[in-house]
């Protein structure tokens, strides 16, 4: 396509790029690449930089556009509210916030034939946030979390507190809120001499061991009462770099949780909305939680709204009150009307049936390249979560390096296909920033998905040699 350089308003790269450099905080980014790649346009699966070469993206903005850039039918939808009720206070009422709230919550009742309610914020981090006050409400105050190694929640003070990397927290300390982080089973990187079912029911074990005595540390068996509140969960690791565990292995977690009275919060803020098949990937696992937390996806990127569900005795207005916790522009009528449609979108489309078949096919390809390529150590993928983590070539040691120069490379916007040039953009993730975590568009076709893996292995092979 062609970038209309002639357009009102029009700034070159150069130009931004330098007043970005003096003008914007550098802590609200990360900059992948060196100088940072800027981009002007976006349809389906593709980002358009001002030289107009396509870039096949495979991580949507780390998932938040799962139905494609410029998707008509919700950018209509986004339109179409913008003409009818753009905005409204947040202490009056409108049709979609209502009509959100019930299609949320009556979907969770068929699923886990519980009654509950539903809860708007404005991000990720803050429906995090959101769900702490109700699990310290639940528990008489309690501040101590269990989470995951490798977990991520968030970066505000409390959701950065229950995410396990220091490196959020080291310079703002801790507020309120603190986890003890337990071992999440990694099957690519478990302990030798183990299956991943052995690894996954070794590490239930070891989380019931808290609970055998009063000196085991967290449990009072004279009054049945346990020091920590909830277990923040994601099902798949998202940051961690879609990690996905056995499938028995949170039917063991939850119960051991449900034994000692501990809520579960199932983060689906990435993997929500059909990322894995399911509309929420702990949907896979046969469980059920207390809470879901949700958000990126919901308004496929194209307004800020999250919220999270809540069973009824957690939730209800006795209990959480009018102004227990609030956001000027939580539930605004942008953000409600694209979500319903979204919902509506994703049943009459099928991605139930659409997104495992795809990802099955995309699975494929990877393990294809595995063949190929020594370096990429392990393939795994739910739906249309999947990951390739980047290794020496022993196929197992880290290589943060190589996966780094892969990023570049992709970003350059230099490989080929059909004799014209092409990008790829790729997410770093996992524990030691070596492992592609892919998150398609939803609506990926096939023969993107084939293209993917021409230019995955057009990228490894330019990496290597450079």
């Amino acid at each position: 396509m062609k970038i209309d350089k002639t357009a009102a308003g029009f700034i070159d790269d150069a130009q931004l790029l330098a007043d970005e450099a003096k003008y914007s905080s550098f802590g609200d980014t990360v900059h992948y690449v060196d100088p940072p790649k800027i981009f002007r346009h976006g349809e389906g699966s593709y980002m358009f930089d001002t030289a107009g070469t396509p870039f096949l993206d495979l991580q949507m903005w780390y998932s938040a556009v799962n139905f494609g850039y410029g998707n008509k039918r919700l950018n209509n939808v986004l339109k179409d509210q913008i003409d009818r009720l753009p905005q409204v206070a947040s202490q009056y009422l409108h049709q979609t916030r209502i009509e959100l709230a019930k299609t949320v919550a009556l979907d969770a009742k068929k699923k886990f034939g519980l009654d509950g309610r539903v809860h708007f914020n404005v991000g990720g981090a803050q429906a995090i946030e959101d769900s702490l006050k109700i699990v310290r409400n639940a528990s008489n105050g309690k501040s101590l979390m269990f989470a995951f190694e490798g977990g991520y929640h968030g970066r505000t003070l409390g959701a950065s507190s229950i995410t396990s990397s220091y490196r959020y927290r080291r310079r703002f300390g801790h507020f309120g809120e603190r986890a003890m982080f337990l071992p999440f089973p990694y099957p690519f990187r478990r302990p030798k001499g183990m299956t991943p079912e052995e690894y996954s029911d070794s590490c239930v074990r070891q989380f019931e061991r808290l609970f055998e005595t009063e000196y085991n540390g967290v449990w009072d068996p004279k009054t049945n009462q346990c020091e920590y509140a909830a277990f923040y969960v994601e099902p798949i690791q998202g940051t961690g770099g879609y990690v996905i565990p056995p499938p028995g292995f949170f039917k063991g977690l939850k119960k051991v949780l449900d034994k000692y009275g501990i809520l579960m919060v199932s983060d689906e803020i990435q993997m929500g909305f059909w990322r894995t098949g399911k509309l929420w990937s702990i949907e896979n696992f046969g469980v059920t939680p207390d809470i879901v937390v949700f958000g990126k996806a919901l308004t496929n990127g194209l307004n800020p709204l999250s919220g999270l569900w809540a069973r009824e005795e957690l939730i209800n207005p006795t209990v959480f009150p009018p102004g227990s916790t609030h956001s000027t522009f939580n539930s605004n009528p942008l953000g409600t009307a694209l979500g319903l449609e979204v919902i509506k979108m994703g049943y009459e489309l099928d991605y139930e049936t659409t997104v495992p078949k795809k990802g099955a096919h995309f699975l494929d390809g990877l393990r294809d390249l595995q063949k190929k390529h020594k370096e990429i150590g392990d393939v795994d993928g739910l739906g249309l979560a999947l990951r390739a983590e980047i290794c020496t070539d022993d196929g197992f040691t880290p290589n943060k390096e190589l996966l780094d120069k892969m990023v570049d490379i992709g970003l350059a916007g230099d490989l080929e296909h059909n004799g014209k040039k092409i990008g790829l953009v790729l997410d770093v993730g996992g524990w030691y920033k070596n492992v592609i975590t892919f998150a398609p568009s939803l609506d990926i076709t096939h023969e993107e998905i084939d293209l993917a893996m021409s230019l995955l292995d057009q990228l490894l092979t330019k990496a290597k040699k450079g």
